[in-house]
């Protein structure tokens, strides 16, 4: 049984042996013309070239795919804030910046729910949850305190896990924990 992708380079190669010129050449003709939208396209290579609609169609659709940027890479986060109030985003983004200076070699994994900060082990976490941004941290031996306080029942990974409610919550001891917790890790 043939392929939808084996009938179009068929087609392809048919244009090819009846017009006389490579997909690449066509590709040339087509961005030398400047036109970018793909009616414009189909209707210049039916009025200047006499091919068919259904060859003009297809070399438009190729020549739009091979020019067309690369898609964005999607950042992980969106996902896990879609649908949720604006500020916790603010708060992750703030809480990504602390991790970007603990180094270039800080991975970053996306998980069901939640990111993973890795290095050579893991040594953190970013989980949005309804009215704030958990953030949880392997601090093995670091006393607990009113705010960083014990990770048992939050996540059994983690030692010590923060509730991240505002941007100004991201200040100097946050970022003094989150930095110690990353050091251990590499």
């Amino acid at each position: 049984m043939a392929t939808v992708e084996a009938g179009l380079q068929s087609q392809l190669r048919n244009i090819e042996a009846t017009y006389g010129r490579s997909v690449d050449e066509w590709i040339a003709l087509i961005r030398a013309s400047g036109l970018q939208r793909h009616g414009e396209i189909v209707a210049m290579l039916k009025s200047t070239n006499g091919l068919p609609h259904g060859a003009a169609n297809r070399l438009a659709l190729v020549a739009l795919a091979a020019t067309a940027p690369p898609p964005a890479a999607e950042d992980p986060a969106d996902a896990l804030y879609a649908g949720r109030a604006p500020g916790l985003r603010a708060i992750h983004d703030r809480l990504m910046g602390l991790v970007s200076g603990c180094g270039s070699d800080v991975e970053v994994a996306p998980k069901k729910g939640y990111l993973s900060l890795r290095r050579r082990t893991q040594f953190a976490m970013i989980k949005p949850a309804a009215g704030h941004v958990d953030l949880g941290l392997i601090l093995p031996g670091v006393p607990l305190t009113g705010r960083l306080e014990s990770a048992a029942t939050f996540n059994a990974l983690f030692t010590h896990r923060v509730r991240v409610r505002s941007v100004d919550d991201v200040d100097v001891e946050l970022e003094r924990w989150l930095r110690e917790a990353c050091a251990r890790a590499g």
